[in-house]
């Protein structure tokens, strides 16, 4: 990517946005595959970002992008003077760096301090480190006020931090998974599930909060200490995520 362009305007002010959208540069379902599983998704969108080749996905998804960030590896100078030439803010960095395209990028979006921030993009492509640290990416401290979620056309992650309660609602019969994040979650209280849990420990290396499932369209769990990572998941498109990807 060519040498850096952030305008001086952005770092002195901000605007303040309900919704960011983060962009990695993984596989993308379609918006209509998004539409369908999560509605309303985009509600209140005030900022797109890409992360470096997640500028290809904005396009795809007809979103409008505003910054790209990254290191330039996975975008041709070509598509790099083109986005330029939009009006679209390149923020380049050198390959190497302390922190991935992706929360570099992250970090873009809460410049403009949204309340709300989705991640697309981030359970896609080759290497499952990646995948790991995307997902890692919700426990970023910046976010610890913030309505952060990662999701894709069947899945939705995010994570709740002690003590804490998140409502769980959506469609009967979708997989609720819940597990410790960074050390053992305490007091984990669930409502509206088939499996319910009462004021227990979840400790890592073990599978209890595997695969549940919800009875009603409202449940929700309750957290005492600790961080719990909450991953619903549609059970009829889960295990074919293939037939939503964008081309």
């Amino acid at each position: 990517m060519c040498a850096t362009s952030v305008p001086d305007r952005w770092r002195s002010f901000v605007l303040s946005v309900d919704l960011a959208v983060v962009i990695a540069a993984g596989d993308l379902p379609r918006r209509a595959a998004l539409d369908a599983a999560w509605p309303g998704w985009a509600d209140g969108l005030g900022l797109v970002v890409a992360a470096d080749g997640g500028a290809r996905g904005a396009r795809a998804l007809g979103l409008p992008l505003e910054a790209v960030v990254g290191d330039g590896d996975s975008l041709a100078r070509a598509e790099v003077e083109a986005l330029r030439a939009e009006g679209v803010e390149i923020e380049a960095w050198p390959t190497d760096k302390d922190a991935s395209d992706l929360e570099l990028a992250v970090e873009r979006a809460l410049r403009a301090e949204p309340g709300r921030l989705i991640l697309l993009g981030a359970f896609g492509g080759p290497r499952l480190d990646h995948l790991l640290a995307n997902v890692w990416l919700l426990g970023h401290p910046a976010l610890a006020e913030r309505d952060a979620r990662a999701i894709d056309g069947s899945t939705r992650v995010r994570l709740l931090r002690g003590p804490g309660r998140a409502a769980l609602e959506g469609r009967p019969e979708d997989l609720i998974t819940l597990l410790p994040f960074g050390g053992e979650a305490e007091a984990v209280r669930t409502e509206g599930l088939r499996f319910p849990l009462h004021d227990e420990t979840l400790r890592g290396g073990s599978s209890r909060g595997l695969s549940n499932v919800r009875l009603s369209p409202r449940a929700a769990v309750t957290l005492g200490a600790g961080q719990l990572l909450i991953i619903e998941s549609h059970p009829r498109t889960a295990s074919h995520p293939q037939e939503d990807r964008t081309p």
